[in-house]
């Protein structure tokens, strides 16, 4: 059985503190991985949360895995809300993504266009600070290697088909 396309993207800007710990997680999956890969056909891309740019990097995936920064009111620095979609795009949150124009905007338009991948699982967090310069806030980058981890532990349950398997009781 062939395995479908599976997508993990980093949305963020990293010149803008907390708004990179999209890349800052997607760059400790790959330190990660580099002993033990994740499954073929895996694609570990950074994005800076353009609409367009996000249909691209998930469409035709069996699973897109998303991390990006979070504004919340009220804000908890380093909380994370973990989000997934099983394609009908019918799940909400209370948070929103760092960018004018960002994750809810690009699940609308791919529901419209019939290109939202079919699962997508969102990892948001709220981060303290979106101003000009490099590196996380404490709270936040604290996060980064269980973020790592739980994106990595998404990918290998995924099935063919994006759904999560229990691959430990699959064969039962």
């Amino acid at each position: 059985m062939s395995v479908g396309r599976i997508v993990v993207i980093g949305v963020g800007n990293e010149f803008r503190h907390d708004d990179g710990v999209g890349w800052a997680v997607t760059a400790r999956l790959a330190e990660r991985t580099a002993d033990r890969p994740l499954p073929p056909g895996t694609v570990v891309a950074d994005c800076d949360g353009d609409p367009a740019r996000l249909l691209g990097l998930w469409e035709g995936a069996a699973l897109a895995v998303v991390v990006d920064a979070a504004h919340a009111e009220p804000p908890h620095p380093g909380r994370v809300h973990r989000l997934t979609l099983d394609g009908t795009g019918t799940a909400r949150t209370a948070t929103t993504s760092s960018h004018g124009l960002g994750l809810g905007d690009a699940v609308e338009l791919s529901l419209v266009l019939d290109r939202l991948p079919r699962r997508l699982v969102v990892y948001a967090v709220e981060g303290a600070d979106r101003s000009l310069g490099r590196g996380l806030s404490a709270p936040v980058a604290a996060r980064v290697d269980a973020l790592a981890r739980a994106v990595e532990e998404d990918v290998r349950r995924s099935g063919p088909d994006g759904r999560e398997v229990d691959h430990d009781h699959a064969a039962e």
